[in-house]
């Protein structure tokens, strides 16, 4: 290490590093519960989709849409800000010459079947749930059945998108109509999301003069070339200039070696860090206080009936039985361990958990539901459709895939 950065580094770790707006507290599963909102009790069955469109339409002109305008629209539905960092969303497959889209298809899941109907239609977009494009791809090649779909859906022209935790996290998505099975009741989200400031940090020192601080900020400008410097000045009395900036994470090293060139503002130089705030309403999973509690026997039966399926997998809690009461329920659309763990419920909703997971829920005295992955995701594809459609023109044809299923089934 050179003697500068060895100096560097000595200043860094002597400043004081203080948190601003700590979300912290709030974030907190129990903390989120005190501004639920409350689900109300199922809706009448919709006008037929034919009255939907004469009444609330899009103001687009009549005539195809291209990509960019149908991609703008899914944006607006769920930003896909709001998925998860490890997650792969947006657009994923884009043909070199792509045309107007006349047809979309919605799917939980982009199979060789799904695929064989999107072709059948003339499908210019495949709006797939999960990612077909997951991990890197080093190579296109035939005997991979996920890249052969991508090769058919470039040699059709077809682009695929998809938003995953996106629909998961936005409110009125995937999790807020799968807790909506049970009924009303206040609900809360077990995962926050929060918000994406683009400045991460705020510095804060003192100025000897106006002429000092203009220079100054001449040179945090350029440190900071990507985004707007926005800055604060306060003059006390005794004569100094305090000074307040906020920078992203890019531009806090250079910033702070800016500083720490100039007497004044090193000796005085502060450095906080600036928390994201919360998203109310968006995350992943969510937890209901019933407004009416059922017994564990008729969760199953509202739950089978909002799925649609005949069958689902039940676990009792420790020292529950079928008639014991349910006034709480943890969610989480597909594989929802990760998120449901630890949350304090009688009962856990979702697509699958592992042999462990479901045993260390029960020790706890809480019951679990699974319906096995994507049977408690698809539902929400006919919802979406209806949201989708309304926002687009006559000319766009949005439909729900008829090939697309869960690929276990109880036999």
């Amino acid at each position: 290490m050179s003697p500068g950065c060895r100096g560097l580094s000595r200043t860094f770790f002597s400043l004081r590093y203080r948190r601003l707006c700590s979300w912290r507290s709030l974030t907190s599963k129990a903390a989120l519960c005190s501004s639920a909102s409350t689900v109300p009790p199922s809706p009448p069955p919709p006008p037929p989709p034919a009255a939907r469109r004469r009444l609330s339409r899009s103001a687009h002109p009549p005539g195809p849409m291209e990509l960019k305008e149908v991609l703008q629209v899914l944006e607006q539905l769920a930003p896909l800000s709001l998925a998860e960092s490890w997650d792969n969303v947006g657009l994923l497959v884009e043909p070199s010459e792509s045309r107007p889209v006349k047809t979309v298809l919605l799917t939980n899941d982009l199979t060789d079947a799904v695929m064989g109907e999107a072709e059948a239609m003339g499908c210019d977009l495949v709006v797939s749930y999960h990612p077909p494009l997951f991990r890197p791809v080093k190579r296109l090649v035939q005997r991979d059945w996920k890249q052969k779909l991508v090769i058919r859906a470039l040699e059709a022209r077809m682009a695929i998108f998809s938003p995953h935790t996106s629909w998961d996290s936005v409110k009125g998505g995937v999790n807020d109509w799968l807790v909506g099975g049970l009924g009303s009741g206040q609900v809360c989200v077990l995962s926050q999301a929060v918000g994406g400031a683009s400045q991460s940090h705020k510095l804060e020192f003192t100025v000897t003069s106006a002429e000092e601080l203009s220079g100054v900020m001449e040179e945090l400008k350029a440190c900071d070339g990507e985004s707007t410097l926005q800055h604060s000045v306060n003059r006390p009395d005794n004569g100094g200039v305090h000074v307040s900036v906020t920078c992203s994470d890019s531009a806090l090293t250079p910033s702070v070696q800016t500083l720490l060139r100039h007497n004044a503002a090193s000796l005085s130089l502060s450095i906080l860090k600036l928390e994201k705030p919360p998203l109310p309403g968006r995350g992943q999973g969510r937890l209901i206080v019933l407004d009416q509690p059922v017994t564990v026997a008729t969760a199953v039966q509202k739950m089978k009936s909002h799925l649609g399926l005949s069958h689902l997998r039940l676990a009792l809690g420790r020292g529950q039985t079928a008639e014991s009461s349910v006034r709480s329920a943890a969610v989480c659309a597909g594989s929802g361990a990760s998120v449901l763990r630890g949350v304090k419920a009688d009962l856990y909703i979702t697509g699958e958990m592992s042999h462990h997971e479901v045993l260390d829920a029960v020790e706890e005295g809480t019951s679990v539901i699974l319906s096995d992955h994507s049977n408690s995701e698809r539902g929400f594809l006919a919802v979406f459709r209806e949201k989708l459609a309304v926002r687009l023109p006559d000319s766009v044809t949005v439909a729900v895939s008829k090939a697309d299923r869960d690929p276990l089934e109880v036999v």
